[in-house]
């Protein structure tokens, strides 16, 4: 029997830029994307079976719908449809990350499966990339699995080569940040005006310059997220507040927000920090 695991990371926007809504309801984004380390995972594993099955198990699978809904379920189905294949597979996910967290936990756990069907089916990867567009913006990008510029509505991803690992910290509030009604926010404030793509993109050369342009940038969803969830502003602060830090933002539509640290024990101070002053983070 064969078995393959695969950790599903969670996605960071260190920074977001959005356009105008369009004739289609969405938005074009222009977006720098990189993903955690082990430290902040959900796990996708996929073994042969006669049918499509998921199981859903971890601290937030409760919060995570219903199997039929789950993103990885939905994800194998349209690849199974797509390549032809007729194999089946038994799916398992541990639910680490929050839910509508701003993250991608769901479209990273997607692209984890989909890597993962692949090599069980033994079928191309370019079915899997061929589908990933439809199953939400951030499955493209997840799907790369590497730092990438993430732009239109999320299909063009290009990957880009940064100076380092950051020594971050991610919190999220506990409470739920849906998608929908930050961009509904940011629609009702007329937002996008003057949006265009950052081109060429900036050979960074040290860690420190990256950081200072970093600095300069911003998440477009950040107000409406603040505006709808209370939780975010109040992330935000405790992290700009912390020794070290060199900069602070929401990710995604919220309400996570992340920090980057001089070094990693300030990060690791950073986060014993937020389990003492507020454990229900």
């Amino acid at each position: 029997m064969t078995r393959f695991t695969a950790l599903a990371p969670a996605k960071v926007n260190l920074f977001l830029h959005v356009g105008p809504a369009k004739a289609n309801g969405r938005h074009d984004l222009d977006s720098l994307v990189v993903f955690s380390d082990a430290a902040a995972c959900d796990e996708v594993t996929a073994e042969p079976d006669g049918a499509l099955s998921l199981t859903v198990s971890g601290p937030f699978a409760p919060a995570s719908g219903t199997v039929e809904d789950n993103l990885v379920l939905r994800a194998a189905l349209a690849l199974q449809t797509t390549s032809g294949c007729r194999a089946g597979a038994r799916l398992t996910l541990v639910k680490r990350l929050p839910v509508a967290a701003g993250i991608g936990g769901g479209s990273s756990d997607a692209a984890a499966a989909l890597r993962l069907l692949t090599q069980l089916w033994d079928i191309d990867p370019a079915h899997a990339s061929a589908i990933a567009p439809s199953l939400g913006g951030d499955v493209p990008v997840a799907l790369a699995g590497v730092p990438a510029l993430m732009r239109g509505e999320g299909e063009r991803v290009h990957p880009v080569k940064l100076p380092g690992r950051l020594a971050a910290v991610l919190i999220n509030p506990g409470v739920p940040c849906p998608t929908g009604p930050v961009f509904r926010g940011f629609d009702a404030g007329e937002g996008g005006h003057g949006f265009a793509e950052i081109n060429p993109f900036p050979d960074f050369k040290t860690e420190s310059e990256w950081l200072g342009w970093l600095a300069r940038q911003r998440n477009d969803l950040e107000a409406p997220a603040k505006a709808l969830t209370g939780g975010v502003a109040s992330v935000l602060d405790f992290l700009r507040a912390q020794p070290g830090v060199k900069l602070a933002r929401m990710s995604g539509s919220g309400a996570t927000g992340f920090a980057a640290f001089e070094t990693l024990s300030f990060a690791e101070r950073a986060a014993a920090a937020q389990r003492d002053q507020n454990p229900g983070w």
